[in-house]
């Protein structure tokens, strides 16, 4: 396989990552990075990071964890740059933040040169991996790459390994409320059941529809689809006012054939006129074409 090839596979593993050259200038630092410990508070975590959500039972196991077997794995960061000293988190926020309740002094690094576009990549590929991303989380970290680097859905699915179509339903919960996103956040419900709701209206009534009642992904689609006939149904059965029913008079009186106004939404609807029989219907034609002609 080719290097061009792989470099645009970043979605194969972080430890390819490491050994990945950056096509900026890597001043002091080899290309594959070097590997440092350094003071816990020299580090500080990324705005640029995707993962905003970290439960306090996860961090205290993982610190249980440092606490008697220590960091195993080294965090990935970047020099903060000239304007401040220190290091800043490119991969393994989790790992630090549990590091300082475990009150580990010092954490192994790899310091390596790393551009916002690289750092975002790096960042989002490696908590998909792990699957710490929740998938708001997840949605906003591509959409991040899509508006500030210009990146499509096809070259994103390519750099983090997924499909494009799963790209793609992650975005569309970014269209969901906030309100709704929050559900997801907090795993209360799936992204699959998220997307269901996309355009839905009393779309918080159905979600604690689905918490209360355990209700699967199908469950929704088939609650969504009821609801969405029902309304289709009240809105057609509105009170026809008087103007609609004279026009309706108007017509039949001079088809001589039944004339039905169906109202839809807003100013929409339907014109219907009822037959009996092929000779009324060519009846209809004839004069249709008559008056177009």
């Amino acid at each position: 396989m080719s290097s061009n090839v792989q470099k645009n596979r970043l979605g194969r593993g972080i430890a390819s990552l490491i050994g990945d050259a950056s096509a900026q200038d890597t001043k002091a630092l080899p290309l594959e990075g070097e590997q440092r410990v350094v003071p816990i508070e020299e580090v500080r975590p990324s705005p640029l990071n995707p993962r905003k959500d970290f439960t306090d039972q996860d961090l205290e196991d993982l610190a249980n964890s440092i606490r008697t077997k220590g960091l195993v794995q080294p965090l990935i960061v970047r020099p903060s740059g000239t304007l401040e000293s220190g290091y800043e988190i490119v991969a393994g926020e989790r790992r630090w933040r549990a590091a300082q309740r475990a009150e580990i002094a010092s954490v192994p690094v790899i310091v390596r040169d790393l551009t916002d576009r690289q750092l975002l990549e790096i960042a989002i590929i490696e908590n998909v991996q792990r699957a710490d991303l929740n998938a708001v989380e997840e949605a906003l970290g591509y959409q991040e790459l899509m508006e500030r680097f210009s990146y499509t859905q096809d070259e994103l699915s390519n750099v983090i390994g997924k499909s494009r179509s799963h790209v793609a339903n992650m975005l569309r919960l970014l269209k969901l409320p906030e309100s709704i996103q929050a559900y997801v956040r907090s795993g209360d419900i799936s992204a699959g059941h998220a997307r269901t709701l996309v355009g839905v209206g009393q779309a918080e009534e159905i979600v604690k529809e689905i918490i209360a009642k355990g209700l699967s992904v199908r469950d929704v689609e088939a609650l969504v689809q009821a609801r969405l006939r029902g309304a289709s149904s009240k809105s057609s059965a509105r009170e026809k006012d008087a103007d609609t029913k004279a026009f309706e008079k108007e017509l039949t009186d001079a088809l001589g054939l039944k004339v039905a106004v169906k109202l839809g939404s807003g100013e929409n609807g339907e014109l219907r006129i009822r037959y009996t029989n092929f000779e009324q219907l060519d009846e209809i034609r004839n004069r249709l074409l008559k008056k177009a002609g």
